[in-house]
């Protein structure tokens, strides 16, 4: 049975470039092992990311994310089984919200920035969801180095 969970976490510190990668580095190497695809979105030092995949895998990384100390605060927005995943084309996919627009982000939120803390679970994946279709989400592989 496949299973799609969204949360968000805010950063112990500030986001840096390195955290980020650190954190999808990971995600490269761990997901395909345990069939986990998603998207991370991060900025103004929170972290939204939808995770998908079997229930077993993705309620153990959610566990796992819950006891990382670069996060805190860490929150289920959602959860979900699907029939079918919508970002079944990333280990982990990756988007800077400060480079998404800002019209897109206050189609969703009351104040235009990231902040899924003060928006719906529903709206914070439908976000997501209009980012893939707007080709907002980059992919990182080891092969193709960064995008």
């Amino acid at each position: 049975m496949l299973v799609r969970l969204l949360y968000a976490s805010r950063a112990r510190a500030p986001l840096d470039p390195a955290t980020v990668d650190a954190i999808l580095d990971t995600s490269l190497e761990q997901n395909p092992r345990h069939g986990i695809t998603g998207v991370l979105c991060h900025g103004n030092g929170v972290y939204l990311q939808a995770l998908e995949g079997s229930r077993e895998a993705v309620s153990r990384l959610f566990l796992n994310i819950g006891q990382d100390k670069r996060h805190h605060d860490v929150t289920l927005l959602h959860y979900e089984e699907i029939a079918e995943r919508a970002f079944s084309g990333w280990s982990m996919g990756r988007v800077n919200a400060g480079k998404i627009n800002a019209a897109t982000l206050l189609k969703y939120s009351a104040q235009g920035e990231l902040d899924p803390y003060r928006m719906p679970g529903a709206a914070s994946l439908a976000l997501l969801k209009e980012l893939i279709a707007g080709a907002s989400i980059v992919g990182r592989s080891p092969e193709r180095g960064r995008h």
